[in-house]
């Protein structure tokens, strides 16, 4: 009996210890999925503090960020900061000596004018920025555009690149009046192939840059922009940057939170064509008051 007694106690023993082993091994694997998640949820958050897109008055050193991803590795931004120009440039310490015009609208362009959503799609023009001098738009068309052909590579490789970005040029020619030009120094906006500076501590790289400068023309308050493009962007990438980077340009300097849209801020698996959401945005965006385009008094 003694002997059937002793290895009872012994089972029950490990039976009464089996819900504190379950216990700490089910609390120990509790700790490595947390030690996981807060790991994933780290590097997620470094990896998107790359995209930066700062939205900079021009009058003032205060900014606001929004995210804009093309791929995990490299980062196309939009980036509107303090610029100057070499057309009776307007430099930071005249900005408050100067008497701008009031801010009114300009007539519609008529292909916008004619643009109806039957669909009623919306727009995210609450997410558009405007500056100082209003919004971004032009009043003299066509917008005249400079691709500038890169040297750095081989004949063949150039001519792909700007046949790349010109097909992006093409499909926002669909809704205001663009040209391409020969010359930079007849553009209002000028696209190279070159990386954008770095940008943020630790020093980050980015896919695409996008700035505007401001200057006076004839005693008429005018703006112009430079569009860098990585070249470490090439196929899909390049075009979807090119577009958004125009998109930007045009003036529509914000973000979709829609990734349907070619403004979306964020990556996309797939990029998207321009939607209607972005035409009625840069159509309500051409509907508001600017500086720009008016003479300085």
């Amino acid at each position: 009996m003694r002997k059937i007694q002793k290895p009872l106690r012994k089972c029950l023993k490990i039976l009464d210890l089996k819900p504190k082993i379950l216990f700490a091994f089910c609390l120990r694997d509790l700790f490595v999925f947390l030690g996981i998640f807060f790991c994933t949820g780290l590097l997620v958050i470094i990896t998107n503090l790359q995209s930066f897109a700062v939205y900079k008055d021009i009058y003032q050193d205060t900014s606001r960020s929004l995210p804009y991803s093309l791929n995990i590795l490299n980062i196309a931004i939009a980036n509107p900061r303090n610029q100057v120009s070499t057309d009776n440039q307007i430099n930071t310490s005249q900005v408050n000596k100067i008497n701008f015009p009031t801010a009114k609208t300009h007539p519609l362009p008529e292909i916008l004018q004619k643009w109806e959503d039957k669909s009623n799609s919306g727009d995210y023009f609450d997410q558009v920025q405007p500056t100082r001098l209003g919004y971004l738009v032009w009043s003299n068309f066509p917008v005249k555009i400079y691709i500038e052909t890169p040297t750095n590579i081989n004949q063949n490789q150039a001519e792909i690149w700007v046949k790349t970005v010109y097909r992006t040029v093409k499909e926002w020619n669909s809704y205001l009046p663009l040209e391409l030009v020969n010359t930079g120094e007849l553009a209002d906006i000028k696209i190279i192939r070159k990386a954008p500076p770095l940008q943020g501590n630790p020093p980050r790289a980015r896919s695409a840059q996008t700035t505007y400068e401001i200057y006076t023309k004839n005693n008429i308050l005018s703006h112009r922009f430079t569009i860098l493009l990585s070249p470490t962007q090439t196929g899909e990438y390049l075009i979807a940057a090119s577009r958004h980077e125009l998109g930007h340009a045009l003036g529509i300097w914000g973000h979709s939170p829609l990734a349907t849209d070619v403004l979306y801020f964020s990556q996309v698996r797939k990029p998207p064509l321009i939607s209607t959401r972005d035409v009625n945005t840069l159509k309500k965006v051409y509907k508001q008051p600017t500086k720009l385009g008016w003479q300085v008094e």
